[in-house]
């Protein structure tokens, strides 16, 4: 099905997932050094502590530069970025998810069915999808023109807040899209996307696995 995709259709696929591995990876890294930090200034200070209780004082000189160099590198803003960037990814990520099946569906009533019925049924669901998903961007949009309006920002890094909240109506557009997008096809081929949670993309399995499985 990806193959015969046209190349705008590659584009944002690649770029949608780009924008998700960078956000997660990103924000791993950050939430590592941020908790890294904190720890690694309580462990020195127990060093020093101990140190000079001993009068070790080369050891006391060099915990005493080491804590103040861990702690001249100011990361209060961290958890508040961490935030901003795991709702980014959430919304782009759930678009994602709808191109790739991935998403948790109640389809008992869906797989007992049929022929065109069974056609139409997940026609309609999807439908449904995409007239949520454009109603929820379009209060967002709405929401975000309001609030560049005030001229909020963010506690600690001072950002403006609908740059935060534009990820409510990209999201959602996307996220509808998306639901259109599996609709015609769908619709055309009879064709859904459909995730398998045993297969990992770039790893191939082992001869005979599918049988025994």
């Amino acid at each position: 099905m990806s193959e015969r995709r046209a190349k705008p259709a590659r584009i944002l696929d690649s770029l949608e997932e780009i924008i998700i591995a960078t956000l997660l990876a990103s924000a791993t890294t950050l939430i590592f050094v941020a908790v890294a930090q904190r720890y690694g200034l309580s462990g020195v200070a127990s060093v020093y502590r101990w140190s000079r209780a001993e009068g070790i004082e080369w050891l006391t000189g060099l915990s005493r530069s080491l804590f103040f160099t861990i702690a001249y590198v100011r990361l209060t803003w961290a958890q508040e970025l961490c935030i901003f960037m795991v709702v980014w990814m959430a919304k782009f990520g759930a678009a994602y998810g709808v191109r790739t099946g991935i998403h948790v569906g109640v389809d008992l009533l869906v797989e007992r069915l049929s022929g065109q019925s069974k056609r139409i049924l997940i026609v309609a669901g999807l439908l449904a999808g995409a007239l949520f998903t454009v109603i929820i961007g379009t209060l967002g949009a709405h929401l975000v023109w309001h609030i560049a309006r005030t001229g909020q920002t963010s506690a600690v890094l001072e950002v403006p807040m609908w740059i935060v909240y534009l990820a409510v109506p990209l999201g959602s557009y996307l996220m509808c899209y998306r639901f259109l997008e599996v609709a015609w096809t769908f619709w055309h081929t009879g064709e859904r996307p459909h995730h398998d949670p045993g297969k990992v993309e770039g790893v191939e399995a082992a001869p005979g696995a599918e049988a025994a499985r």
